[in-house]
Parts: C-alpha cells; sequence; structure tokens
C-alpha cells in the first residue's frame, strides 16, 4: 500500500471514530441534565443506534453495493450528518431532539461497514494491513473524549450547569462536514460485480440461520444476545454515574477503556491459544459482571481505584467476549457463511440485544432516581447480577471446542 493511501485510510479512521467518541460518551448526561430527560426517555435516545444497525445492512446491501462508489456514499452520508448533528446541538427539549438523533444514527451506522469497505480494497494483505489502520480509529475517539474534558471543560460541573455539553454536538457536526468533503478524495472504490454482491438476506445474516442447529452456536449466539442487555447499562450510564459521583473530567477518564482495549486486543491472540475459545469468552462475561460490582462500590474519594479500575476492563469486556466471539463465529460458519454468520451476529447484538438493554436501562435508572440524583449502587447491581447469569448459563450449556485462528487450533 502507498504511504499516501495508508495516511489517507488511517486519517479517514480517526475522523470516523473521533465523530462517535466526540458526543455518544456524554449523550446520557446532555440529555438528564441539560434536556431533563427520563431514563426511559434516554434508553429511546441511545436505542437509535441499533434501529441503525437494524437498517444498515439495507443500506449497504441494496444502495452501496451495487449502484455507487464506496467513498461516495461515505462522503454523502457524513455530510447528511452534519447537519443532523448541528440540528442536535439546537435542540431544547427531548421532543425536538428524538427526530434528529434517530436520522443521524441511520446515516451514522453504515459508515461503519463503509469505511473497513474503503480500507479493505486497497490492502493486500489486510490482516497484516488493517490493524495498524483501524487503531487510529481508538485514538480518535480518545482524542474526542480527551478535547471534552481537558481542553474544553464541557463536562465540568461548571460547564454542564452551562449547558456548554451542547458544543460537543457542533463539534462533531464541523468533524463531520470534514470527512464527508475528505471521502470525495479517497481511493475510488467502486461497487463489486453484481455477481459478487452479497443479498439483503445474507447482509441480515438470514442465509447463516442453518448455523443455530449446531448446539454449542445456539448456545453462543443466545448469550451474546443476552449479554448485550447489561452492556447497554456501560454506555448508557456510566458518563452520568461519574459526573454525579463528582469524578473530575469524567470524559477524559472513560478514554481509559479504549486504551486497555488496544492492550487486551495484543494480548487476545496469546490467551486464545493458551486457553482455548470457551474460557477467553468466559472471562469476558466475568468481566462485565465485575466492572458493574466495581462501579456499585467504587466512589469518587477512597474507592475511587474501583471506578478506574472498571473503566480499564473495557479492554477485556470487548476484546474477550465481542472479539473472540467475530472469530469464533467466523471458524463455525466456513467460507460459504462467513458474511451472513458476522451479520446474523451484528444484528442479534447491537440491533436485538442492545435494543433491549436500553429499554430495561433506561426503566430501571428511573425506578431509583432519588432526591439530588439516583441510587447508583442498585442500579449497578441488576447489570452486575444479570451477566453473571449469562456466565453461568454459557458455563454449564457450552461444550468446549477447538476452532481454527490463523491456522492453530485454539
Amino acid at each position: 500500500m502507498k504511504t499516501t493511501t495508508r495516511t489517507q485510510l488511517s486519517l479517514m479512521m480517526f475522523l470516523q471514530f473521533f465523530i462517535w467518541g466526540g458526543w455518544f460518551v456524554t449523550l446520557g448526561t446532555f440529555l438528564g441534565e441539560t434536556l431533563g430527560a427520563s431514563g426511559v426517555e434516554t434508553g429511546a435516545a441511545f436505542s437509535t443506534q441499533s434501529w441503525g444497525a437494524i437498517i444498515a445492512p439495507f443500506i449497504i446491501g441494496l444502495i452501496a453495493d451495487r449502484y455507487f462508489n464506496a467513498e461516495r456514499i461515505l462522503g454523502i452520508l457524513h455530510l447528511i450528518g452534519a447537519v443532523l448533528m448541528f440540528q442536535l446541538s439546537r435542540a431544547t427539549d427531548f421532543g425536538q431532539f428524538f427526530p434528529y438523533v434517530l436520522g443521524y444514527m441511520i446515516v451514522y451506522m453504515p459508515t461503519l461497514a463503509l469505511v473497513n469497505s474503503v480500507s479493505f480494497r486497497q490492502m493486500a494483505d489486510p490482516a497484516k494491513e488493517f490493524p495498524f489502520i483501524r487503531v487510529w480509529g481508538t485514538i480518535g475517539w480518545v482524542v474526542a473524549g480527551l478535547a471534552i474534558s481537558h481542553l474544553f471543560s464541557w463536562d465540568s460541573p461548571e460547564g454542564i450547569g452551562q449547558g456548554l455539553l451542547r458544543n460537543t454536538f457542533v463539534m462533531t457536526a464541523v468533524a463531520s462536514a470534514a470527512l464527508g468533503l475528505f471521502s470525495f478524495t479517497l481511493p475510488k472504490t467502486p461497487p463489486k460485480a453484481r455477481s459478487e454482491n452479497a443479498g439483503i438476506r445474507e447482509k441480515l445474516g438470514l442465509s447463516a440461520l442453518g448455523l443455530l442447529k449446531d448446539r454449542n452456536f445456539l448456545v453462543f449466539f443466545v448469550s451474546s444476545v443476552l449479554i448485550c442487555i447489561p452492556l447497554a447499562f456501560y454506555y448508557q450510564n456510566t458518563n452520568p454515574f461519574l459526573v454525579e459521583s463528582g469524578v473530575g473530567k469524567p470524559t477524559g477518564l472513560m478514554t481509559l477503556g479504549q486504551v486497555s482495549e488496544v492492550f487486551f486486543m495484543l494480548l487476545l491472540p496469546v490467551f486464545l491459544v493458551r486457553y482455548g475459545i470457551k474460557m477467553t469468552l468466559l472471562v469476558g462475561m466475568l468481566a462485565w459482571a465485575l466492572r458493574y460490582v466495581l462501579f456499585a462500590y467504587g466512589n469518587a474519594d477512597a474507592q475511587f481505584f474501583m471506578l478506574v479500575a472498571g473503566i480499564v476492563l473495557h479492554g477485556i469486556c470487548y476484546d474477550f467476549f465481542f472479539v473472540s466471539g467475530q472469530i469464533y463465529t467466523d471458524s463455525k460458519a466456513g467460507e460459504s457463511y462467513q458474511s451472513a454468520a458476522q451479520g446474523l451476529i451484528t444484528l442479534a447484538t447491537y440491533g436485538l440485544g442492545m435494543l433491549i438493554g436500553f429499554w430495561v436501562a433506561g426503566m430501571i435508572t428511573d425506578m431509583h432516581v432519588v432526591e439530588g440524583g439516583h441510587d447508583w449502587r442498585s442500579i449497578w447491581i441488576y447489570p452486575a447480577v444479570f451477566a453473571a447469569g449469562v456466565f453461568v448459563l454459557f458455563l454449564l450449556a457450552f461444550k468446549n471446542e477447538r476452532i481454527k485462528y490463523k491456522g492453530e487450533e485454539v
């Protein structure tokens, strides 16, 4: 790959995830503190991510893969996203806010697949080259969080009180417009030949439903959906929890989760080879339960280390379950159903599982409103117990098996 192309793709990934991290992390705090949204309303706003994930295959499968260059669709979607983001910054109540955030997620979620498509089409050896491009996305997310906390202090008590978190949407709108325009300069990525295009059935993963006849894969599939219910609590509630707990610069602190994600991604292959797929998945699920226990009993004073540990566990939570789960799915599907199987898992987790999770998280949060905030200990116990239950289910029902990973049995 040419150096110029590598630089272009790296900048594309940086902006792609800078955009997401620049508003999504503080969304719960903005909705509660600035717009006065309830927990259920906040859950509805977060669930637009799931609706976007469900609708995205239709946009990619029926339009981008068939008729237009991927980089052009990417540019158009981000330009539309910039307009919607700016409108979000001007919303004065949840009723105004919700239609725009729903529209935004419908146009943003397809871009996650498009940036991968643009990248892969320029690579001779994606397995070796893609990680060095994708890591710039994680860096972009981290930079966005550090900017909010350390450069602008929008998430400080004073900033939140003044409604400065509105600026996160303006910042994201500018970045989205920049990526939209920049996308038209990316290497041309024309649609594949019609015979190579995956149909919508494959994009949605429906052609891989036969894999559910395999008992182990069925257990994994059900566990994946269920573990996304407690997962939603983290995305929806962590930033408001840290703010109410009196933690300084909470958005910057949360970037430690992305830093740990990079570290544990490097550790994952070693762990897989040494301990196998079942143990790796179990460690990932156990980390979710442990994280919520740490949040339940941590505080901004003597137990601050527990909050930090809970955030740092993000690397294990995400990499050891979701990334290893993608590897497991790939191994079970074989060449015939690889794309369809990944589509099925994505639809089940980011679509169905998190859609339920955001609704449950919002409802439980509303149940524990107290004077001056929320009873966070009680709130965090729910996902901790639920994640522990999924852990036990998987431990008892999933039979250990060997899979192929990078030519080795694990």
